[in-house]
C-alpha cells in the first residue's frame, strides 16, 4: 500500500512538475528616448562607444597604472567580491531543496528493567543491549513550485550581486581618475599661486625702492605688502587640499595615507580630454549600466518571492523513509535485523488567521516598490548622461573664454607695469591688474581640471569600465548551471 502511495505521489509530482504558483517574471517594458537631447544639440556622435578601458583615451600612463593597481587592491572591490561569493553560495544552498535530505544514524543503549516495573515486563532480567544503525530520508515533492520559486529568487539575487560588483568597478575607476585629476589640478593651482607670490614679492620690492627714492607714497608699499600676504595665505590651503587628495588616492588603492606622496609629488600636466566623443543611444545605456541591471534583477527576485508566499496556500507533499538495522547483539546486525518504514504524506494549513494571504500582499507590495525603484534608476541613469554631456560641453566653452581672459590679463599687467614705472598711472591700477590675472589663472586651472572631470563623469554615467570577462569564471556558475552573460552591446 505504501509503495502504491509513493508511486502515485511521484506520478503526481511529474504531472505537475511544470506548475509553479505565483506570477512568472517579465522584464519591465521601459521605453528609452530615441536619442540624447543634449547629444543632438552639441553634435556628439551617438555611435556605440568602447567604454571598457575609457581611461586609456586620456593618454596618461600614470593614471592607467593607478587604475590597474586599484583594480586588484581596492577594499570596496574586495567586499563586493565577497558579497558575490556569498550570493553564489546562497544559490547553491537554495538548489539543495531539490534533493532528498539523507541522515545516517547509529546508537547503542543498555537497559536494566526495574523489579518494580508494571506487570508484563520481564522482572528481574539482566541488563539488555540494543544496537541500531541506518539511514532516514525526507524529500519534499515540489508540486506547487515553492522550491523552484525560492531558487529563482536566489538566482536573481546572485545575478544582482554580479551587477553590484560591476557597479563598484565603474565607481572605482571613475573615482581614481577623478581624484588623480584633482591632484594634478591642485598642483597646477599651487604652481600658479607660488609663481604669483614671487611676482608680487618683486612688486613689493619695486614699490619699496620707489618709496625710498621719493617717487611714490608709503601707501603703495603697504598695498603691495598686503597683496603679497593675501597671495601667500592662499598657498597653505592649496597644500592641505593637495595632501588630502594624495591620501584619498592611497586609500582607493588600499594603501595607508602618505603612501603615494612621493610617487605623485612631481607636478604633471592634466590628462588629455579627447574632442571626439561617442555616447551611443539611450537604449544602449539600459543594457550597459550595472545599477540599472541590478535593479532589474532585484525586481525579478521579488517577483519570485510572491510565488514562494503563494505556495503556502497549497498543501506540501513529502516522502519520509527509514532503513536500518536493530539487534540486541552486535554480531546479529544482519538481514534478519533489518527495519524500515515509508511514510508518504502531506501537510496543509487550512487556517492561520489570514497570515498567508497577507504575506502574499506584502510580497506584492514590495514588488511594486522594486518596480518603482527600477524605473527611478532608469530615469536617474538618463539624467546622469544628459547632465554630464551638457556640463562637459559648457565647461569646454568656459575654458576657452578663460584662456582668452588669462592672455589679455597678462597683457594688461605688462602694460600697466610700464605705465606705473613711467608715472602714467597710479599703483591701484597696477594692483587691480595683478589681482585680475591671479584670479583668472586660478579659474583657468580649475576649469581645465573640470573639463577632464566632466569627461570622467560622462564615462561613469555611461556605465564604462566593466567587461564580462572581469569576473572570475567560477563565480559565473550558480550551482551546476552556467549563467549566460548578456552582451551589453
Amino acid at each position: 500500500m505504501a509503495t502504491r502511495l509513493c508511486c502515485s505521489g511521484l506520478a503526481l509530482a511529474l504531472f505537475l512538475g511544470g506548475c509553479a504558483v505565483g506570477p512568472d517574471y517579465e522584464e519591465p517594458d521601459v521605453t528609452a528616448p530615441d536619442a540624447w537631447t543634449s547629444a543632438v544639440e552639441i553634435e556628439l556622435s551617438q555611435q556605440v562607444p568602447d567604454l571598457e578601458g575609457w581611461w586609456t583615451t586620456l593618454g596618461d600612463t600614470t593614471l592607467t597604472a593607478l587604475i590597474a593597481e586599484a583594480d586588484t587592491s581596492n577594499l570596496d572591490v574586495a567586499a563586493a567580491l565577497g558579497r558575490l561569493k556569498e550570493a553564489r553560495a546562497g544559490t547553491g544552498a537554495a538548489k539543495g531543496v531539490y534533493w532528498p535530505s539523507l541522515d545516517a544514524y547509529g546508537a547503542w543503549s543498555r537497559t536494566q528493567i526495574s523489579e518494580e516495573s508494571p506487570p508484563g515486563n520481564t522482572v528481574g532480567a539482566g541488563p539488555s543491549d540494543l544496537w541500531q544503525a541506518g539511514f532516514d530520508a525526507t524529500w519534499e515533492i515540489d508540486i506547487f513550485g515553492r522550491n523552484r520559486r525560492t531558487v529563482e529568487a536566489a538566482t536573481a539575487i546572485w545575478q544582482s550581486s554580479v551587477e553590484d560588483y560591476r557597479d563598484v568597478l565603474v565607481t572605482l575607476y571613475a573615482e581614481v581618475a577623478a581624484n588623480y585629476v584633482a591632484v594634478r589640478t591642485l598642483q597646477s593651482r599651487l604652481d600658479y599661486a607660488i609663481n604669483n607670490a614671487d611676482a608680487l614679492k618683486d612688486t613689493a620690492q619695486l614699490t619699496q625702492d620707489r618709496y625710498e627714492a621719493g617717487l611714490t607714497s608709503l601707501l603703495d608699499v603697504t598695498r603691495a605688502l598686503s597683496n603679497l600676504a593675501t597671495q601667500r595665505a592662499a598657498i597653505p590651503s592649496l597644500e592641505a587640499d593637495l595632501n588630502a587628495a594624495k591620501n584619498r588616492m592611497a586609500i582607493l588603492l588600499g594603501m595607508p595615507p602618505g603612501a603615494l606622496h612621493e610617487r605623485l609629488g612631481a607636478a604633471r600636466a592634466l590628462p588629455d580630454a579627447p574632442d571626439d566623443l561617442l555616447v551611443g543611444l539611450p537604449a544602449d545605456l539600459l543594457r550597459r549600466r550595472p545599477d540599472v541591471r541590478r535593479a532589474e534583477r532585484e525586481l525579478a527576485a521579488q517577483t519570485a518571492r510572491i510565488g514562494v508566499a503563494t505556495a503556502d496556500l497549497y498543501p506540501s507533499f513529502s516522502i519520509r523513509g527509514l532503513l536500518g538495522l536493530e539487534s540486541t547483539e552486535w554480531g546479529d546486525l544482519g538481514g534478519s535485523s533489518t527495519t524500515w518504514n515509508l511514510v508518504p504524506g502531506f501537510r496543509w494549513n487550512l487556517f492561520n488567521g489570514g497570515t498567508t494571504r497577507n504575506n502574499i500582499r506584502i510580497q506584492e507590495a514590495r514588488a511594486e516598490q522594486y518596480l518603482a525603484a527600477y524605473e527611478q534608476t532608469v530615469l536617474g541613469a538618463l539624467e546622469d548622461v544628459e547632465n554630464a554631456m551638457v556640463s562637459l560641453d559648457r565647461e569646454r566653452v568656459r575654458r576657452e573664454q578663460l584662456q582668452v581672459a588669462v592672455e589679455t590679463s597678462e597683457q594688461s599687467v605688462n602694460l600697466v607695469h610700464t605705465q606705473y614705472i613711467s608715472g602714467l598711472t597710479d599703483f591701484q591700477n597696477y594692483l587691480d591688474a595683478q589681482r585680475s590675472l591671479i584670479s583668472r589663472q586660478d579659474e583657468l586651472a580649475v576649469s581645465e581640471g573640470a573639463v577632464v572631470q566632466n569627461l570622467i563623469a560622462l564615462n561613469k554615467a555611461l556605465g564604462g569600465g566593466w567587461s564580462p570577462d572581469r569576473i572570475p569564471e567560477d563565480l559565473l556558475v550558480a550551482g551546476n548551471e552556467e549563467v549566460a552573460e548578456e552582451d551589453p552591446e
